[in-house]
């Protein structure tokens, strides 16, 4: 499920409590809007388990639902991204779900699955209750389709480059060192994710989550990843308890080329010692044209509220960053090398690649001969 899928989700499952519920008609729910253009077509839908809730003046969507896609064109597919309206304006109404690390080549289907809740008023006017569209589809050659409404080019081009990073590593694996050292590289990475501490984040714009005291400024210590085009030279966030706030950063381009747009991903530290990844933080300035060599300062207007796994807040002591994702001017986008993962903190936090879970589930499900078979094809 997408971030901005879980947000709704949260923010009005509680909706649910006390109502009936009640499976709507098909035709009444659904409206599968796709340019005349499109790369995709669509086989099947169905509406499955999806349920509508009548709550006060409201209606809540829960949708359960799975489509059968078609590739169309003429060039094999990487991933798509749908987005999911019930209402415009109203806080919920809409959503996105995206589908990485696909192979789908042109005449193959492929399912995508839908599965969030929606908020919509009671009283809007006739038509559908769900529109779906498309938001943008990747193809293997990098180039995209799509309005590219909610900028998915740029995460589906970073999940793509770090895909085709990760096949790489695991095929040479493989070719230098054999099967078994493959394996051995599957059972590291399950390693690494069952050890990854479970942190709940909750990232808010343009204002203070609650009403906290103003908090303490801490400093942010940095990683320096290899071959970064960004190099973080300070930052700070003001914290109360499990809240940080407007964190400031300073930069500068290490490159030859302009960049437009970075992220930069959080370590946190608690009182007992403990390192979670808060998330990957981009910078929100859409006018962002930093030249060669030219330092970029600025405050963000975001708060990170965050919690551990049971539930319970963690109060925090430290910060570190890294910068995990950077796009230049030109569209073209760099992520972090492989080697990166070699900083056990950073292999320890981080979470693996859409691809290398794909290819975790696969050994999983169908062992090591399945997983041999499907690195040989790359």
């Amino acid at each position: 499920m997408s971030t901005r899928s879980k947000l709704a989700a949260i923010a009005f499952g509680a909706c649910l409590a006390g109502a009936q519920e009640k499976p709507p008609e098909a035709r009444s729910l659904w409206k599968i809007d796709f340019p005349k253009d499109s790369p995709l077509s669509v086989v099947s839908a169905d509406w499955g388990e999806s349920r509508t809730t009548a709550r006060g003046s409201a209606m809540v969507l829960d949708l359960r639902t799975s489509l059968s896609l078609r590739n169309s064109g003429l060039r094999g597919i990487r991933g798509v991204t749908l987005q999911v309206l019930a209402q415009e304006v109203t806080p919920g109404g809409r959503a996105s779900v995206s589908v990485p690390a696909l192979h789908v080549a042109p005449g193959e289907t492929f399912p995508v699955r839908i599965d969030l809740r929606l908020l919509r008023p009671l009283l809007v006017g006739g038509g559908p209750l769900v529109e779906v569209s498309l938001d943008g589809v990747l193809f293997d050659d990098l180039s995209f389709f799509g309005p590219n409404r909610l900028n998915s080019r740029r995460s589906m081009t970073a999940w793509e480059l770090e895909a085709r990073r990760d096949r790489h590593h695991f095929k040479s694996i493989l070719e230098t060192a054999g099967p078994e050292a493959l394996q051995q590289a599957m059972l590291e990475s399950l390693a690494r994710q069952s050890q990854r501490p479970r942190l709940d984040v909750q990232v808010l714009r343009g204002g203070r989550a609650t009403n906290v005291p103003d908090g303490r400024p801490i400093q942010f210590a940095f990683l320096r990843l290899p071959g970064s085009p960004v190099e973080p030279l300070g930052g700070s966030a003001l914290v109360a308890g499990n809240e940080a706030r407007a964190p400031s950063l300073e930069v500068r381009n290490r490159s030859s080329r302009i960049v437009s747009h970075f992220e930069i991903g959080w370590l946190i530290h608690d009182a007992e010692g403990r390192e979670y990844l808060a998330g990957s933080v981009p910078v929100s300035d859409p006018n962002l044209h930093l030249r060669p060599g030219e330092n970029w300062r600025a405050r963000e207007p975001m708060t990170l509220r965050l919690a551990s796994a049971p539930g319970r807040p963690l109060s925090i002591t430290g910060m570190t960053g890294f910068v995990s994702q950077v796009e230049f001017s030109d569209g073209t986008l760099w992520v972090p090398p492989r080697s990166a993962l070699k900083d056990q903190r950073v292999a320890r936090a981080v979470a693996p690649s859409p691809e290398e879970q794909r290819l975790l589930e696969l050994y999983r499900k169908r062992g090591l001969g399945a997983l041999v078979d499907e690195v040989k094809k790359f």
